[in-house]
């Protein structure tokens, strides 16, 4: 009898612990739903969070336009010149387009982004100094001088060969003068003001052995100067051209080719030619400007590398 109370002491023990266990595992359940339920939903996090990356790095980098390819510019040694055969006769016409206005009376008509540092009707003082010309070829890369009244421009006043075929007017305190053409070019120490003349203009104005005197120096637009004559770079061809323009009256403010959309300007070297890196223009009309703003037009001119072909034109004299 007292097994029997023992034995269902302790069916009654295990049924409240069996409860007791059933009710923990409930409320742990209903804990973890609750924790669930309060956290912000993953799926729209994940969609967020890629959309805001993106919107960060546009506008911090935003994308880069493509680079537009070049056209591969060959060297002139590399590259065969085709001269064009048949070439008509260059024909030359004056375009009055760009000529600035009459100035007041003691001042220059011209501009100063045609002039640069060189302009009609100014007066500049410097020195003059002698070199050995030997045949008259210099930094103009004009060649072999016929003429030897010519002088060398220092650096500063030569700004990158626009000096370069300017008719200079010399004068000492002496009174004597000499007109030169620029042809090249007197480096450092040679300053502002300074020309190096040739024996032969120098002697114009003073015995050689004298080496340097005081002079003034003016811009001319000479009478006898006969006509243009245009050369194509030695090497030149239609892929890259150099192009110069010999015996201008004025100084050369502009030299521009026709390509299919219209002119092109070339830009000028401290050698004096007018390059063409890509070829557009060559062989093509050519449109020369001075610094008082007329214009020439020249057509016919063939691409023949390193000949001398007439245009029968030149600027007006002032």
């Amino acid at each position: 009898m007292q097994e029997t109370r023992q034995a269902a002491r302790q069916r009654r023990r295990r049924r409240r612990l069996m409860v007791g266990t059933t009710a923990g595992l409930v409320v742990t359940g209903l804990l973890v739903c609750l924790a669930m339920a309060m956290q912000p939903d993953r799926k729209e996090d994940a969609g967020r969070a890629p959309a805001t990356a993106v919107a960060n790095s546009q506008e911090t980098d935003p994308p880069a336009r493509p680079e537009k390819k070049k056209s591969p510019t060959p060297s002139p040694s590399k590259v065969s010149a085709s001269p064009s055969a048949g070439a008509k006769k260059p024909k030359a016409s004056a375009s009055p387009s760009g000529t600035p206005s009459s100035a007041p009376p003691g001042k220059t008509s011209t501009t100063s982004s045609l002039a640069g540092r060189i302009r009609g009707k100014v007066t500049y003082p410097g020195v003059a100094t002698v070199y050995k010309a030997g045949v008259g070829d210099g930094a103009c890369s004009y060649g072999p001088s016929g003429d030897m009244m010519i002088a060398a421009m220092n650096t500063t006043d030569y700004e990158t060969s626009k000096a370069c075929g300017a008719y200079i007017l010399v004068r000492a305190a002496n009174g004597a003068s000499v007109t030169v053409r620029i042809t090249n070019e007197c480096p450092l120490p040679c300053a502002p003001g300074q020309l190096d003349l040739s024996e032969q203009a120098f002697a114009k104005l003073a015995p050689v052995s004298t080496g340097r005197i005081a002079i003034t120096w003016s811009l001319v637009s000479p009478s006898s100067a006969g006509t243009i004559s245009i050369r194509y770079k030695n090497g030149s061809s239609p892929y890259w051209c150099g192009v110069q323009a010999i015996g201008h009256r004025n100084p050369l403010a502009r030299l521009e080719v026709s390509t299919g959309g219209g002119w092109r300007q070339l830009t000028r070297t401290d050698y004096n030619y007018f390059l063409s890196p890509d070829g557009s223009g060559c062989g093509k009309a050519i449109r020369l400007t001075d610094i008082y703003g007329e214009q020439l037009t020249i057509n016919g001119i063939a691409l023949r590398p390193d000949v001398v072909q007439s245009t029968g034109a030149q600027f007006a004299r002032h």
